[in-house]
């Protein structure tokens, strides 16, 4: 099979002498036997760590969980700065994180969890940092400002902790280039590997954003077909 890499933005392809593999055991295959200076990310190897996060035909996967077929076409992350071929520099994303200010800011000295309180952010709990909902958002194609998924599936994973007091701090931060700034396509969600829904959780931080006196701010430019009266 044949597969084209994306390199630096020049389309580079490789022969692969597999009927059936990863793309991440493909991609060393190559570096081993075909191109040494090809570069890439990886770590566990498992489908745990999200490093090898990449690009296939559009579509944001992982690639040591992938299996490649013949004429795939593979390309770095959307929105990230290329160190070279498909590594990705991820620290400015990462660093999102910090906008929400996503961590328990007045934790309840004594409190009982129940299992239910503690099944609702579970999944959010087990985001691994990929990128892929933040490289599939076509939010940042517009507003490179925008927190991204994960951060926003954080965010919510922190303001429903049962242990949290006072989730208003959070609240308070994902007003701007946050919340109201998704268009809910849910591309985020089709993507992740740990099949989270950053779309759903969004919603429910509006939902929960209306709480505390917040609104979408695009409803006030918005005349639903009543301006000529």
């Amino acid at each position: 099979m044949k597969i084209t890499i994306n390199r630096n933005q020049k389309p580079t392809e490789y022969k692969l002498p597999f009927k059936s593999t990863t793309l991440l055991k493909a991609l060393y295959h190559i570096k081993s036997y075909q191109d040494a200076t090809l570069t890439f990310d990886s770590n566990c190897k498992s489908g745990i760590c999200g490093a090898c996060a990449v690009r296939v035909n559009g579509k944001e996967v992982l690639a040591c969980s992938y299996k490649v077929k013949d004429k795939d076409i593979i390309e770095p992350l959307k929105y990230h700065k290329i160190r070279r071929d498909l590594k990705v520099e991820s620290k400015e994303v990462v660093d999102k994180l910090k906008v929400v200010n996503s961590w328990l800011h007045q934790p309840k000295k004594e409190t009982q969890i129940s299992p239910e309180e503690t099944k609702q952010i579970e999944k959010q709990s087990d985001c691994i940092l990929c990128s892929s909902c933040y490289s599939a958002c076509p939010v940042l194609e517009v507003n490179p400002n925008f927190i991204g998924p994960f951060a926003l599936t954080r965010a919510y994973r922190y303001v429903s902790d049962a242990k949290e007091q006072n989730p208003k701090p959070i609240i308070d931060n994902i007003q701007s280039n946050g919340i109201w700034d998704c268009t809910l396509c849910g591309e985020c969600s089709a993507v992740c590997p740990q099949r989270i829904d950053p779309k759903t959780d969004i919603l429910m931080l509006r939902s929960k954003s209306a709480q505390f006196g917040y609104s979408d701010p695009n409803f006030t430019t918005m005349n639903f077909g009543f301006g000529g009266f």
